[in-house]
């Protein structure tokens, strides 16, 4: 295990709470998304002191964007802090190389923290404008290493059909898109108006990723009180996104299209390309049959990360010896830092080493090309 490669296909950046008043036009600075302290806050997770706002989102805590490597009792007092009690990795990035050598990690997928809050914004310029700012700051942060700090850009769904912000973050060496996890049924993925999107995802060679859900309208229960806390188990949200693209024929029209289903674990996977194919070869269906299996797509068109998922690994033989792709999701809560060489030697125990090395290393190297050897 000493000598294992392994990339983190789903690890994460801290953005500086003054990232966008810094950074945005003046326009546009009464508005701009901040970290804020608030006064006489209990200091529990739904009444955190120091949390992240603007138009058109709910206040996300801080502090659990970069609570690696505590236990949840100790995630109870971290709750109450604010950027002092972050690792500077999130925002350097000669910190961050050091970070990844400490926990075995030779590359990195980097997503935004705070800015996945910026999908949900319904200004459309304002949104526009602010995740300009996060990808012109993250091709910065990856400018420092390019072959291992890879950062996935943001997209406005809004923008349709206007496709320019890609083209110009692919220019500045982003290696993907991330866009809203969950489509709707009255406007999905596979409608045509996305095909802009898919078309220069496939021209750019950049993976689309549909990261673990913010969702609006979510219930919530007593033991649950946080819609926020829901949707860390919501994956199902994702499953149903990416069988309206299969059925949707979005992959038959978009050979080359990849799609990252990220954070959302895979000991699922199999069943659900199983109940795909079973549902569409026994059901009568008197519209037009793709030329291919549903599973077949998947297999061609669709990756999936975890980080301790005890039950994915060894699901291989049936699905996900080339599509799986583990990763860390350092620094956030949920994340394996700095035990992530421990965590996969337990997640793989029983699993061939060219298979693990598939997993944990090649398979992220590969869709990247970060071109590590």
């Amino acid at each position: 295990m000493a000598e294992m490669r392994v990339i983190s296909a789903d690890s994460h950046m801290t953005e500086p709470g003054d990232l966008w008043i810094e950074r945005l036009d003046r326009k546009f600075h009464d508005n701009a998304p901040r970290v804020i302290k608030r006064e006489g806050a209990s200091g529990l997770a739904l009444n955190a002191p120091f949390v992240f706002v603007g138009p058109g989102f709910h206040p996300l805590t801080v502090a659990g964007m970069f609570a690696s490597g505590r236990s949840g009792d100790e995630l109870r007092e971290h709750m109450k802090h604010g950027y002092e009690a972050a690792r500077p990795s999130g925002w350097d990035p000669a910190e961050r190389l050091k970070d990844q050598d400490l926990d075995g990690v030779s590359a990195e997928v980097l997503y935004a923290s705070l800015g996945i809050a910026l999908l949900s914004m319904t200004d459309t310029d304002l949104q526009q404008a602010c995740m300009r700012v996060y990808n012109d700051w993250l091709a910065e942060f990856c400018s420092h290493a390019p072959n291992r700090l890879a950062g996935i850009g943001l997209y406005s769904l809004r923008s349709l059909p206007d496709v320019s912000e890609i083209e110009r973050f692919a220019k500045k060496g982003l290696k993907g898109i991330l866009v809203l996890a969950s489509d709707t049924i009255e406007i999905p993925y596979s409608d045509e108006s996305f095909d802009p999107l898919w078309r220069i995802a496939s021209e750019t060679a950049m993976p689309v990723s549909l990261h673990k859900p913010l969702v609006s309208g979510m219930t919530t229960t007593p033991f649950m009180p946080s819609p926020s806390d829901l949707q860390i188990h919501c994956i199902h949200v994702v499953e149903q996104c990416m069988t309206r693209l299969v059925y949707g024929g979005v992959f038959e029209r978009f050979p080359r299209l990849r799609i990252v289903s990220a954070e959302n674990d895979v000991g699922w996977f199999p069943n659900w390309v199983h109940r795909l194919d079973h549902v569409y070869s026994k059901m009568g269906n008197p519209r037009p049959r793709l030329p291919m299996k549903p599973g077949e797509y998947v297999r061609r068109n669709i990756w999936a990360t975890f980080q301790d998922d005890p039950l994915g690994p060894g699901t291989w033989k049936f699905f996900g010896e080339d599509n799986y792709m583990w990763a860390s999701d350092f620094p956030h809560a949920d994340s394996t830092f700095p035990q992530s060489v421990k965590t996969i030697s337990e997640n793989f125990s029983g699993v061939p080493a060219e298979v693990r090395e598939k997993i944990v290393f090649s398979n992220a190297n590969k869709l990247y090309q970060l071109g590590l050897n």
